[in-house]
């Protein structure tokens, strides 16, 4: 990846928010209606505040290191070995992430649309998509993904919008049948799935352009705050049609175009969702290959990150088939296993990074 390649601030914003929304606008209502009931708007407030402090601590690092991505400051600020020492953790996050999107996409089309196609065929197509998106460079992927997701948008909107008839405000209460509890287990299952993907930004920030007067920091929160509204409302609207079924009916998103009926005329759009589940978790695998290929080429100083792309591409597609023995085992991992690896292998490391970084900002000051 050539850092000379630049995108643009509002390309930036298009990135960070499909880093967040990417495969979780469709999969995330399903596995918080089942864990936190009519509370489940909660518990993403409640994992939104994770992303806020990463998000802020990202922030802190950029304004210091502009120009470096977490790979590169991470050395600069705890020295070469201790650098790295952090760093491999922080890579098996992505190296995880990674083969689960693929996999993930490889259960819907089986699951919902074609069902007697082995679940490789679709893992094999969309590691290999990404895999030339990101030798196209960021700035490609930058232009293309704007696109993509102004469409992703608007599908949601458009099946959100004709489902109104069928919203049920009532479903929405008692906001907490089974007090607080699950809703904590809620936000534990979220805080990872999508908020501690905010850490990517920290690859990204590198290659926007420095522009006069930018307000960066006001405005990637006016992101988030875009991408934690757009889980909120599929996760609200999920629960007015579906109510107490919504937990146990994956791909709610899904489900609710499989509703729609308009005068006999227009029906049965859930191929607007199945596009978005399919478009947005392509854009996501590709940015977290970005990341993970020039984080592996950075922290052992390999001086092409595109050479890794294909081969880092058939470990993931391996690992995407192997990984889980079934969907169980998959959700098991997803829901308690993910989240607490999520905070100890980036989390805590960009807390580390963080402080030390003022810390030594400080000692620079008074020196």
């Amino acid at each position: 990846m050539n850092r000379q390649e630049q995108i643009s601030l509002s390309q930036l914003y298009a990135l960070f928010i499909i880093t967040i929304i990417g495969s979780a606008i469709v999969n995330i209502p399903q596995p918080l209606l089942n864990a936190a009931h009519n509370g489940a708007w909660i518990s993403i407030l409640l994992a939104s505040l994770l992303g806020i402090i990463l998000l802020c601590c990202i922030h802190v690092i950029y304004l210091k290191y502009p120009d470096l991505t977490i790979f590169e400051y991470a050395k600069r600020i705890l020295g070469k070995w201790l650098g790295t020492f952090i760093l491999i953790p922080f890579l098996s996050m992505p190296l995880i992430l990674l083969p689960n999107i693929i996999a993930d996409i490889g259960v819907f089309f089986t699951s919902t649309m074609m069902k007697e196609t082995p679940n490789y065929v679709f893992n094999l197509i969309i590691i290999f998509t990404a895999a030339m998106t990101v030798k196209a460079g960021i700035e490609v992927m930058a232009r293309l993904f704007t696109f993509l997701l102004i469409i992703m948008c608007i599908s949601v909107i458009i099946v959100l919008a004709l489902v109104l008839p069928l919203y049920h405000t009532e479903f929405l209460l008692p906001m907490l049948p089974d007090g607080w509890k699950p809703v904590i287990h809620g936000a534990y299952i979220s805080s990872s799935f999508p908020f501690t993907d905010v850490v990517f930004l920290s690859v990204l920030l590198p290659f926007t352009r420095k522009e006069q007067g930018n307000k960066t920091g006001s405005r990637l929160f006016i992101a988030f705050l875009f991408a934690t509204g757009s889980l909120l409302l599929v996760t609200i609207c999920s629960n007015m049609i579906l109510g107490n079924v919504a937990g146990n009916m994956k791909y709610s998103l899904y489900q609710l175009g499989r509703l729609i009926n308009v005068g006999e005329v227009m029906e049965r759009v859930e191929m607007l969702i199945g596009i978005t589940l399919i478009v947005g978790s392509y854009m996501k695998a590709s940015i977290i290959l970005f990341s993970l290929t020039l984080g592996i080429s950075q922290v052992f100083g390999l001086p092409n990150p595109k050479i890794l792309i294909y081969p880092i591409g058939w470990i993931i597609f391996f690992l995407s088939i192997t990984m889980y023995a079934d969907q169980s085992e998959f959700i098991e991992n997803v829901s308690v296993i993910r989240p607490l690896m999520s905070v100890v292998v980036s989390v805590i490391p960009i807390l580390i990074l963080t402080i030390a970084a003022l810390v030594k900002k400080s000692i620079t000051n008074i020196e």
